[in-house]
């Protein structure tokens, strides 16, 4: 266990540890993180505080559920936007928690923007990359638009975006 659980008052240790109990994370390493800084700890060690609190507490957990891939959760979801469905795109994300994933979207036109489909993390033996791209090109088959990964195979959180390319092939 990390040992900067003991620097926290009682109020913050039952912040975190509901905050982990529900799996939000985010929140938990926010509450531990402030309650640590005047101690001149960083981010670090509020995740390592947040990280130890989730193995103490092992299955007490409340795991979020994934996101749903089948094509017919995804296209509810991309028929409940307000807006036209012009294309479906995956992109990689990422940050410290969950190292890469995918994050699958519906491109709108009318209003121009996007709308969350899903997101896709590691899971046992599979890339999210491959998920994403096989759930991506079939949803867009079913809704009859193009569909968009620019890097399906290496993370790659600058690649170009649906619209880009779009836009690029349509000034040649």
């Amino acid at each position: 266990m990390s040992g900067w659980w003991a620097y926290l008052d009682e109020r913050t240790r039952q912040e975190v540890d509901a905050d982990v109990l529900r799996d939000r994370r985010i929140s938990a390493v926010r509450s531990a993180w402030e309650a640590l800084r005047p101690l001149e700890l960083g981010l670090h060690e509020a995740e390592c505080v947040v990280h130890s609190r989730y193995e103490a507490l092992g299955d007490q957990v409340q795991r979020t559920p994934p996101d749903p891939l089948d094509i017919p959760s995804l296209a509810g979801r991309a028929t409940a936007l307000s807006g036209r469905v012009a294309a479906v795109e995956a992109l990689w994300d990422g940050d410290t928690v969950h190292d890469w994933f995918v994050v699958l979207v519906a491109v709108l036109d009318d209003p121009e923007g996007d709308g969350h489909l899903a997101t896709v993390y590691h899971s046992e033996g599979s890339s999210p990359g491959a998920a994403a791209a096989a759930a991506g090109q079939a949803l867009a088959s079913r809704l009859g638009v193009p569909f968009h990964f620019a890097s399906p195979d290496l993370p790659d959180g600058d690649a170009p975006r649906w619209r880009t390319v779009r836009r690029s092939a349509e000034a040649l």
